[in-house]
């Protein structure tokens, strides 16, 4: 058993010695450049009349994540009660608030249902939703990690999206704009005491 253990193998020299894949690669430096971090793929959202902002797109995710805090903006929603557990990365256990079915989410032009686990959690000010794979599906959705694209389809139209290029929210809110006629009151104002004081 020692002998077997302990024999080394000779090299031959006119021996062929195959090498595997990876070390082959390396060796002829074929290996494929290697890229930065792309960032994370966000898209601009509305659920109803509330334009949310951006949400995250995660291929990690099971569910499709909204904060309690947004409920009130969203206006009159179905929250199912549930049993469901989560159990987070750090092998931690939360328990839903509860789940909203079928919520219609805009993005572009595009409407998708979509059914949201509701956590009691703090709302990020950026991102305040998470869509995972299962809106993706529904969605359709193709990711070039490579050139940075995000496509949505629905039937043969398609959108898509640059993770490089700043993603522009929709513009759902009308226009306020502020007059200022400050000036004239205070001249009309100045006016008025100097006569009052005149009389005097």
């Amino acid at each position: 058993m020692k002998d077997l253990l302990t024999k080394k193998r000779k090299f031959i020299e006119q021996e062929i010695i195959e090498l595997e894949a990876g070390c082959s690669a390396i060796i002829q430096k074929n290996l494929p450049p290697k890229f930065k971090d792309p960032g994370s793929f966000t898209i601009p959202i509305t659920i109803g009349d509330l334009s949310v902002g951006r949400a995250l797109l995660d291929l990690g995710a099971s569910i499709n994540l909204m904060p309690l805090s947004m409920l009130d903006r969203v206006g009159q929603v179905v929250v199912k009660p549930t049993r469901m557990t989560l159990q987070l990365a750090d092998r931690s256990i939360k328990y839903p608030y509860g789940v909203i079915e079928n919520m219609l989410v805009k993005v572009d032009k595009f409407i998708f249902p979509t059914d949201f686990v509701v956590m009691d959690m703090e709302e990020d000010s950026t991102i305040p939703i998470i869509l995972g794979r299962p809106f993706m599906k529904t969605a359709r959705a193709i990711i070039d990690v490579e050139n940075g694209e995000l496509k949505l389809r629905v039937q043969d139209e398609v959108i898509t999206f640059n993770v490089f290029e700043a993603t522009t929210l929709p513009n759902d809110k009308g226009a306020c704009f502020r007059v200022d006629v400050l000036d004239e009151v205070v001249c009309e104002a100045t006016k008025k005491l100097k006569n009052q004081f005149q009389m005097m």
